[in-house]
């Protein structure tokens, strides 16, 4: 009998889904962005795509190669690339705080390093606040790409490959 696949998008749709819980319950324990709880997530969503690899390798009897195994593993990361960016802006939409907090805490990174003048920083909160949006979605997509991307080489490269010919019937 033979075992069925899952595909990516659903593998994709349930570490998304996970990666929202974390983030929810962040918030609403109302924990530091800056945390470890950011760290975890990334640490979820690393091994969650790894592991993703590794199960689909399983589930096709290891008969793959390395760029089946990382095209599998990367459309995962993208797909949880694109629902997190959704979530992000719907969320801050939703939740307006998010942005005054952000920039509190801007604010204050910037006063602490005490490098720059009260002018510059203000400054630098103006162009904050105008991009701010931009910037969260710019950010989320290029910390999950590329943190899926290295998932997605590493469960490629650990997960067993044991290519086999098409048998053609003659």
């Amino acid at each position: 009998m033979e075992q069925t696949v899952t595909t990516s998008t659903t593998k994709g749709i349930v570490i998304s889904l996970i990666l929202i819980v974390i983030a929810l319950v962040s918030y609403f324990l109302n924990m530091n962005t800056s945390s470890a709880l950011q760290y975890i997530s990334y640490a979820v969503f690393i091994l969650g795509i790894i592991w993703s690899v590794n199960i689909y390798g399983k589930q096709i009897d290891h008969n793959s190669t390395f760029g089946n195994y990382f095209a599998h593993g990367f459309k995962i990361a993208a797909l949880v690339t694109a629902i997190m960016i959704i979530y992000i802006v719907i969320f801050v939409y939703l939740f307006p705080d998010v942005r005054e907090k952000a920039m509190e805490a801007a604010k204050t990174r910037m006063e602490s390093k005490g490098q720059l003048t009260q002018e510059q920083i203000n400054q630098g909160l103006v162009i904050t606040k105008k991009f701010f949006m931009v910037f969260i979605v710019a950010g989320t997509l290029l910390g999950y790409l590329i943190f899926g991307a290295l998932a997605s080489l590493i469960g490629a490269g650990i997960t067993k490959k044991n290519p086999r010919p098409i048998e053609i019937d003659r």
